[in-house]
């Protein structure tokens, strides 16, 4: 195991405090909506509407302290760019941002308005790796892999602290969007340590689920393919040392329909006010597709992103379409 709760506890006290402290409470309206009490942590109050700040934070910290590195290059479906962008710029640190042609266009936009250069390359997230790593070996910059660069998931990890350490709510279970792995090492990390009666649980969806089948094999498997809508969760080669951390820290990783995630979209909205974009909806479509699962338990997940065109959240958040396949059937789950 990788992590531990003090190096996350340090991470904290680096991070930028607009990306700290963020809201959680418990949504009655969405609690009622899924027959179980729902906690939300919504890490989208920042300014760059993802909880990828907190990582890049720790990451640009200890940057800046190193003689002789004074940029960084990245893959990212825009999240992680963003949040490198911003941080970067406040000390100094030049910053690359590789991303696939059909990547957010709204993310790609708000990469570069902070000040990053964008290189687009390829069909999807791991061409654009393959690439960042060429230009960081060709510019001598500093590589940042999310998840594998540990300082990702110290930075994803202090959300656990600030859900965990104060013991504000009863918890049963903590649902994650499961992507690269930061964020469920970190938090699962933290629960593990502070809550280990807590259940926490990886949430992928079925269109792009090689780390959830990884976890499965106890040995990463890869596909040909991601094809969903939650752009930031969609990679197709898990990496093994995050898939060795995610082997002690989670319980269970479940998989979703992409009709359930756009429900999840659609619920978030209509009972807690919130803009999410698909991988942020994640947990409320694990609970969607396995109400039976979840039901009178005391849940929480992270609203972990924002970052959805107008359009695409017109389509899944104001449809009144009614969805068969959220109707607690498990219909995603394999």
């Amino acid at each position: 195991m990788r992590l531990d709760v003090d190096r996350i506890r340090a991470a904290q006290a680096v991070i930028d405090p607009v990306f700290r402290d963020t809201p959680q409470y418990v949504c009655a309206p969405l609690g009622a909506a899924l027959g179980c009490s729902v906690l939300l942590k919504v890490e989208t109050l920042n300014p760059v509407r993802s909880f990828k700040g907190r990582g890049a934070e720790a990451v640009m910290s200890w940057l800046g302290r190193q003689e002789g590195l004074d940029s960084a290059v990245c893959a990212s479906a825009g999240n992680l760019g963003q949040a490198l962008a911003f941080s970067g710029a406040a000390r100094d640190v030049g910053v690359t941002v590789v991303a696939a042609r059909r990547a957010n266009p709204m993310k790609i936009d708000g990469i570069r308005a902070l000040g990053a250069t964008v290189v687009l390359e390829g069909d999807d997230h791991e061409d654009a790796r393959r690439l960042a790593c060429e230009i960081a070996e060709a510019r001598g910059a500093y590589l940042v892999e999310d998840s594998l660069d540990l300082r990702t998931c110290d930075g994803a990890g202090t959300i656990g602290l600030e859900l965990l350490e104060p013991a504000r709510e009863r918890l049963d279970v903590l649902l994650v969007a499961l992507g690269g792995g930061a964020m469920a090492s970190g938090i699962g990390c933290v629960a593990k340590a502070l809550a280990p009666d807590v259940e926490v649980i990886g949430v992928q969806p079925a269109g792009a689920p090689a780390l959830a089948l990884s976890w499965r094999a106890r040995e990463v498997v890869t596909t040909e393919t991601a094809d969903t809508i939650a752009d930031g969760v969609a990679g197709r080669f898990p990496i093994a040392e995050v898939l060795d951390d995610l082997l002690v820290v989670l319980d269970d990783v479940v998989l979703v329909a992409e009709e359930t995630i756009k429900a999840g979209v659609r619920m978030l909205y209509r009972h807690a006010g919130l803009v999410a974009e698909p991988s942020a909806a994640l947990g409320i479509a694990a609970v969607l597709e396995d109400r039976a699962r979840f039901a009178g338990r005391h849940i929480a997940t992270v609203v972990c992103g924002s970052n959805v065109t107008p359009g695409d959240f017109a389509r899944w958040a104001l449809s009144q379409r009614r969805v068969a396949s959220v109707r607690g059937r498990g219909a995603g789950q394999s």
